[in-house]
């Protein structure tokens, strides 16, 4: 998945070793999507993240599902 597709995502060289994460933060967005497979709701995930906003977990869960429906 090409993370930086998605308009909440930015990679910084030396940030995070350049990988992806959610802008303004440290945090890669594939943590959004395990707490999404464990079942954890948006509300839920926000609560172990309250740096992050509800509609940016949203965004980023909804363009991961996105994404991987594309896949065969």
């Amino acid at each position: 998945m090409n993370w930086l597709d998605c308009d909440q995502i930015e990679a910084v060289p030396g940030k995070v070793g350049g990988r992806p994460v959610i802008k303004g933060t440290r945090i890669e967005p594939e943590v959004l999507v395990v707490e999404a497979e464990y079942g954890r709701t948006p509300e839920e995930t926000l609560a172990d993240f309250p740096t992050l906003q509800i509609e940016t977990i949203r965004a980023i869960q909804a363009f991961a599902a996105k994404q991987q429906q594309l896949v065969p």
